[in-house]
């Protein structure tokens, strides 16, 4: 919740360049919002391991190969009868979603994702698959009610996964949502270690008078050389 009352989503950007460097500014990528926050994120792990086991020998010795990349579940309910004060169409909202994380016809190819919420890690990732189960109809067939389960896989180069290691890198990108009190050196200071970095990230997000950022606002922290 922001100071201004807010509830914050869970928010999935989608990108057409692999390395995510798409020059459009973040408030018009495609994207989906969720229409409630997930009640759970399930994040797997796969770890392979070379078990050959010597002639002769009972037991075998398990060295490592390689940490495969990880999977991230996550389930979306939606509502299209107004019953919590928030009136959605369904299917418009499903539309949406597969706009955002599946084929994309200019890249020939599923879309390159961040999904984003809070004080999570940003998870870049790729659609690796999604179901749609309907779970309530009007008379003429129109959905009401749906509940999307999708699982994403890890895309993370080397690069970006040695800096997801480093809490301060310069290397990824994050938002930060303002209180009060905050300055854009002092935030540039915290994310970069260099608070001389204020000018372009005040570019970055078009803010003309950096000397007074306003609570509850987002500011978005683009990767910077160093």
């Amino acid at each position: 919740m922001s100071e201004k009352g807010t509830l914050e989503k869970l928010t999935i950007l989608s990108y057409q360049n692999a390395d995510y460097s798409d020059q459009t500014p973040i408030e018009k990528l495609p994207k989906f919002q969720a229409y409630v926050n997930p009640s759970e994120i399930t994040i797997a792990y796969e770890v392979e391991y070379d078990s050959t086991q010597g002639a002769g020998t009972t037991n075998s010795r398990m060295n490592f190969k390689k940490a495969k990349p990880g999977d991230l579940a996550l389930t979306f309910f939606l509502d299209g009868t107004g019953a919590n004060g928030y009136l959605i169409d369904v299917q418009d909202k499903i539309e949406e979603f597969q706009l955002a994380t599946g084929y994309n016809g200019e890249i020939h190819r599923t879309s390159y994702l961040k999904v984003m919420w809070g004080t999570l890690q940003i998870k870049r990732c790729v659609l690796k698959s999604a179901s749609i189960a309907y779970k309530l109809f009007k008379p003429d067939g129109v959905p009401l009610r749906a509940v999307i389960t999708a699982n994403f896989i890890d895309n993370s180069d080397d690069k970006t996964r040695q800096a997801i290691a480093k809490d301060k890198s310069p290397d990824l990108t994050r938002i930060l949502l303002v209180k009060a009190g905050d300055t854009l050196p002092g935030l540039c200071d915290r994310f970069y270690g260099d608070p001389n970095y204020y000018l372009e990230v005040a570019r970055a997000n078009r803010i003309d008078n950096f000397r007074r950022l306003t609570p509850g606002s987002k500011i978005f922290f683009p990767p910077l050389e160093k």
